[in-house]
């Protein structure tokens, strides 16, 4: 089985829209959402390269991929693909200023 690695900075997100879903959308969206994530972590761990490249500025971002969390279209999932799975760079709400934080190329 493909391994997910989840950098801190994703652990946290997953927690703040766990966090944002339990106070304004119940527990039980809550808890959908991270059992879709987890779902989708696990698609992205066999599939690697489902996710759309991104063209980013920084070599250090250069591979970086996006997509998006089951039954959640507008979460959205930066991740980097592995040899043996996916590293889970951000987890975050496409509304964000996700192209500011990673330096898009337009």
């Amino acid at each position: 089985m493909a391994a997910v690695y989840r950098r801190a900075a994703a652990r946290r997100d997953l927690i703040e829209h766990y966090v944002y879903l339990a106070e304004h959308a119940g527990e039980e969206k809550a808890e959908r959402f991270l059992a879709n994530a987890e779902a989708s972590f696990n698609d992205l761990a066999n599939q690697p390269r489902i996710g759309a490249p991104l063209l980013l500025k920084g070599p250090e971002l250069a591979g970086l991929r996006k997509w998006q969390v089951r039954g959640f279209d507008n979460v959205l999932i930066f991740y980097f693909p592995r040899d043996d799975g996916v590293s889970i760079v951000r987890v975050l709400h496409a509304a964000q200023d996700w192209w500011g934080l990673f330096d898009v190329t337009p």
